[in-house]
């Protein structure tokens, strides 16, 4: 099991283990060092969410690609998407996000893309970690050698015209009134900008961000914020993104929350119809409902899983020619749009939607008809991978022959947070939230 990178880049608390200043400083002279391989100087465009933690750490790191020689660009807050988009824009080497994405303030991490804004591949992290084991001191230029730092503002619009760009043409959001929860984020700065040019009725909540309270009690994990002021306020549409900006969670007129599976279904649906989705695939990973699968099926669209991580979506979605992806988090990619996951790009494909069919985003998710699914959380200190445990794998087998063909069973060591992952899915709600409280009852035994 790899120590420091996890399906998301490193992840932790900030100012300890793996995420201390002397750490971060090591990572960015490997990752560097690497780059160096191929290159005679390496030019690193490097952002951040709102967490106070962040200038820390941004510090650690590019102080740590000087220390290997290589140059930072310092953009500041920016949507991790918005690196991405950097990136390759500005012909850069490598793009570095410091966020914990939808995490709490007191987390923080590091999420690396190559020069073509995809995320650094396993093995890529692997010769980092190698190197973090070892001893690249031997690489210690002096003199002009030396890398620097060049602090720059005034990107978000250039980012804005990128995701613009995305757009099916001209669309008029003048009739649609719309709230949205920002996270006290990342998107912060870019959202209010966006939809005010597009001419929508918008009213905006957690857009004053401190550096503590990003993620607090609000963004795309608590979609239940978003919905109370869309019924509140009698909005058409409810959109709430998380900390850094690549994740959306949608609410439709009646309250009801439409997460990734269904902006999904909703895309894929119009893009067939429309005849713009080549080939007709979908991917997506093992947490998408069967009720998902479904949908897709009737649609004539045909659908691939991935393990866990939109890094492993967009890798499939290039090996198969797939234009759409995501995951039921809210990751949704658009390959010919970006290459990442882009929460700003899906909320104007989903705008876009709305706007040429003139249709509500209740009468659009008819589409998808989920089957009863839970997910419980379980707190741990040692990360194993449950699925090695005999106990745990013994309750996870007995489990699938219970549900047969009517349900699934995964249980995953989160690759984000100090947790394992239970989620069941089947026709009898009832049923499967007893199921779900036995297996979490023997991993919790297992993982005192």
């Amino acid at each position: 099991m790899r120590r420091y990178f996890g399906t998301d880049g490193v992840r932790g608390r900030a100012n300890l283990e793996p995420l201390s200043p002397e750490t971060v400083f090591k990572i960015g002279r490997a990752a560097a060092y690497i780059m160096l391989q191929n290159n005679k100087e390496v030019k690193t465009i490097l952002g951040k969410d709102t967490r106070l933690s962040g200038d820390m750490l941004e510090a650690a790191f590019s102080a740590g690609i000087c220390s290997s020689g290589g140059n930072v660009l310092n953009v500041g807050v920016m949507p991790t998407p918005g690196i991405a988009y950097l990136t390759k824009a500005l012909s850069a080497d490598m793009g570095v996000i410091i966020s914990a994405s939808h995490n709490p303030y007191e987390d923080n991490g590091i999420k690396i893309f190559s020069n073509n804004g995809l995320k650094l591949p396993d093995e890529k992290e692997m010769e980092i970690e190698k190197l973090l084991n070892g001893d690249i001191d031997n690489h210690r230029p002096t003199g002009k050698g030396i890398g620097r730092i060049i602090n720059a503002t005034g990107f978000e619009d250039q980012y804005l015209s990128f995701v613009k760009g995305s757009l099916d043409g001209y669309i008029n959001l003048s009739k649609v009134k719309i709230v949205v929860d920002c996270a006290n984020g990342a998107t912060s700065y870019i959202v209010p900008k966006l939809l005010r040019d597009l001419g929508a009725d918008v009213i905006y909540y957690n857009i004053e961000p401190d550096g503590k309270n990003i993620n607090m009690k609000c963004g795309s994990l608590y979609p239940e914020f978003i919905r109370e002021k869309l019924l509140e306020n009698n909005a058409d549409l409810g959109l709430t993104f998380d900390g850094d900006g690549d994740r959306l969670i949608t609410v439709d007129e009646k309250g009801e929350v439409r997460d990734g599976d269904f902006i999904m279904a909703i895309c894929a649906k119009y893009l067939i119809e429309e005849n713009k989705l080549p080939n007709r695939k979908i991917v997506t990973t093992v947490m998408s409902n069967l009720g998902f699968d479904r949908a897709i099926e009737i649609m004539g669209g045909e659908l691939t899983k991935t393990q866990i991580g939109d890094r492993y979506v967009i890798e499939e979605m290039l090996r198969t020619g797939a234009y759409l992806g995501g995951e039921q988090s809210g990751h949704i990619i658009f390959l010919n749009h970006h290459t990442t996951g882009d929460g700003v790009i899906t909320a104007l494909q989903l705008l876009n939607i709305i706007y040429r069919t003139k249709k509500s985003l209740s009468q659009l998710s008819k589409c998808l008809k989920k089957y009863p699914q839970i997910l419980v959380n379980i707190p741990i200190n040692e990360r194993r991978n449950p699925n090695e445990i005999p106990e745990i794998k013994k309750v996870i087998s007995e489990t699938e022959k219970k549900l047969g063909n009517s349900g699934r069973v995964l249980v995953r060591l989160s690759g984000t947070e100090q947790l394992i992952r239970v989620m069941l899915e089947g026709r009898d709600k009832k049923k499967i939230d007893r199921i779900g409280r036995e297996i979490a009852k023997v991993v919790k035994k297992n993982f005192k």
